[in-house]
């Protein structure tokens, strides 16, 4: 497990002196821990991303995080970093140390073993097989203490947290690519880019953490994507491709069904078109007849999709929020004003009065050249 150079002071002086524990070093090593755990993105699910940092004096002495699906968990790769220096020293971890064994042993072992004195962890482990590791730490005579940057842990790894709550669908992130004005496209409903090359990098990073990536028909139509990532790392396994289809009119020539047997695709429909489904099924495409975009989103659950990632468009983005089944909302706006006759991401939605519409907590924001990212939690609190 590779990590940053070690033995980097965190200290204000550079001291090498002892240095007590505070609140500001606490929430400064694990917001290194949460930026760590960022680099597992794509590639840890259905685990959750972690990171871990080993302080010793002040000084951060082993880093890592869990980089790999079935490898090294984010504590056992900073305790190899740390090594001797981990005896005595502060371990920050993202998420409660696990206290099962699984595909590797219990970090809380792990941490006893290398007498580390005192644990930070951001957020409990919802998993009931894996927590414990607190109880378990406190009980070897380990200083534990929890909460720190907690929200920010929460959504760093949402989708994992509302799995472990028994969702019976996935967690449903939407993005939309708008102008200042909050069209999607402009009059002449010709496709086009909105949006930067970095605004665009950044969706297929999106892409790369999601289990599944679906548009409407209307975006199949009209833009025949190809819905693989390509302009970001590679995730440990392609996303799933969905269509939502009713009456299967999905294009034979287009990109989606003429790669659908190297990657597959699942097309929800509403079974009016057998004839139409036959000749999708025959060029690899899987036909799933659903009643409602609620059941599609069970379906999806059934085959392991945990992380949807609904790209478009207006007409699906609006039917999703208004049924309360997006759970984060991911807007690129794009400084362009489209003006009269532009197609609102938002038109299919009912009238809100100003002084009533629901609020969305913003989970992050910045700025992607010219572009500006916001993500907003719609669901949870």
């Amino acid at each position: 497990m590779k990590g940053i150079a070690t033995d980097r002071s965190a200290s204000p002086s550079g001291s090498n002196g002892p240095l007590p524990a505070s609140s500001a070093d606490d929430v400064r090593f694990m917001r290194r821990a949460l930026e760590l755990a960022e680099r597992g993105a794509g590639r840890v699910s259905p685990n959750p991303k972690v990171g871990a940092v080993i302080v010793q004096q002040g000084r951060i002495v082993g880093e890592g995080w869990h980089a790999e699906y079935g490898l090294a968990h984010a504590e056992v790769a900073a305790l190899i970093e740390a090594g001797p220096r981990a005896t005595g020293a502060t371990a920050y971890v993202s998420l409660e140390p696990c206290n099962h064994t699984g595909k590797t042993g219990p970090c809380s072992e792990a941490l006893i073993a290398a007498g580390v004195s005192r644990v930070v962890f951001a957020a409990h482990d919802p998993n009931p097989k894996a927590a414990g590791g607190a109880a378990r730490l406190a009980s070897a005579g380990i200083a534990v203490s929890g909460g720190v940057l907690e929200r920010e842990a929460l959504d760093q790894n949402a989708p994992f947290f509302f799995a472990a709550r028994g969702a019976d669908r996935p967690f449903v992130t939407l993005k939309l690519a708008v102008s200042i004005d909050g069209a999607i496209v402009d009059a002449s409903r010709q496709p086009g880019w909105l949006t930067g090359e970095e605004a665009r990098a950044a969706v297929h990073a999106l892409r790369a953490e999601t289990d599944a990536i679906a548009v409407g028909i209307g975006t199949a139509l009209a833009d025949d994507p190809a819905l693989t990532v390509r302009h970001a790392a590679s995730p440990r396994r392609a996303p799933l491709r969905v269509v939502f289809d009713r009456g299967a009119r999905l294009p034979l020539d287009g990109q989606l069904v003429q790669s659908a047997r190297a990657l597959p695709v699942v097309d929800f429909t509403d079974g009016s078109c057998p004839e139409a489904e036959s000749a999708l099924r025959a060029a690899g495409i899987e036909t799933v007849v659903v009643a409602s975009a609620g059941e599609a989103l069970r379906h999806l659950g059934t085959r392991g999709v945990r992380h949807l990632l609904v790209e478009g468009g207006a007409a699906l983005g609006s039917s999703l929020l208004a049924a309360g089944l997006v759970d984060q909302l991911v807007i690129f706006q794009a400084p362009v004003i489209l003006g009269a006759g532009a197609l609102s991401a938002f038109a299919a939605l009912p009238a809100q009065r100003a002084g009533q519409a629901p609020r969305l907590r913003v989970v992050e924001r910045k700025a992607l050249g010219a572009d500006l990212m916001t993500v907003y939690a719609v669901s949870g609190d």
